[in-house]
Parts: C-alpha cells; structure tokens; sequence
C-alpha cells in the first residue's frame, strides 16, 4: 500500500493487519510480564511452575503460573515478529485465535481440579480465551478482505 504525501512523494503505508498483529502481541507482552508482578497478580506466593494448584491470579481474577505467564510472552513475542508482513500477521492472528478457541474447548472440559488443568484455567480464563479467539480470528479475516469487484 502506497500513499503520497501533499508534497508529492511516496510513502509505504503499514497494513491494518500488521498493526492489529502488533497489537495484539504488545497486549499478549505486557499481561505476561504482569503476570510475574506480586500486587497486580494476586497469591503471588502460591505461584508455581505449572498445575492447577497455583492460586496466583492476574488482575485478581484471570489464574495464572509460571508456564501460563511464559505462554503469553511467547505469543506476544510471536506477534511482534510476524507482525513484520501482511501474510505473517494474517496467519498470527487466524492461527491464534484458532489455539486460543482450542484452549477454550479445553478448558470446558476438564476437571479444573485434575492434573489435566496444568496450564492453569478457570472459568474466568475460558470466556477470555473464548473472545480472544473470536476476536483474533475477525481481525485477521475482516483486516484482509478483499473488497468486491466494481463494474
């Protein structure tokens, strides 16, 4: 995409995809990084490296661990990086909202009392995971569209 400014020259204009891909990685960035601040994520001290008996919680609400917080770093990182073309970020944001819906299935049906739950989720984490999936897939779709031949 190119756009010209008032003086004539030309200037390559960054995708709303990409944008929306970095978006979206930063937000994944920043709620890992706050998963590790005692104060904004509550029973710090209970934190472990995995499993369902951490009872660490961001925001109060939303159950989290070491692997769960190493989890949205790892996507925000993901983001950033393909971010860097329209294709990448595209596949980013479908294929992610794809895992993320995945990760909702999963969270619905398992005893989030089992060792199954080893990320960990609570309900609270379903329904996120549930939006961010629906959301991230839109994104990707509608941000790509290509508009219908005029005649």
């Amino acid at each position: 995409m190119v756009n010209r400014s008032r003086s004539g020259a030309t200037t390559a204009a960054k995708h709303p995809v990409r944008t929306a891909a970095q978006a979206v990685g930063a937000v994944f960035l920043l709620v890992g990084v706050l998963g590790f601040i005692p104060g904004i994520t509550s029973n710090y001290d209970t934190m472990q490296f995995a499993g369902h008996e951490s009872e660490a919680k961001l925001l109060g609400l939303f159950q989290v661990s070491i692997l769960h917080n190493l989890v949205h770093l790892a996507f925000g990182v993901a983001g950033l990086a393909l971010a860097r073309t329209v294709s990448g970020a595209r596949t980013y944001l479908v294929a992610g909202g794809a895992i993320y819906l995945v990760l909702w299935l999963y969270g619905l049906v398992i005893d989030h009392d089992s060792g199954a739950n080893f990320v960990p989720l609570n309900n609270a984490d379903n329904w996120l995971h549930l939006v961010l999936g629906l959301g991230m897939i839109a994104l990707g779709v509608a941000l790509t569209r290509r508009p219908a031949d005029r005649r």
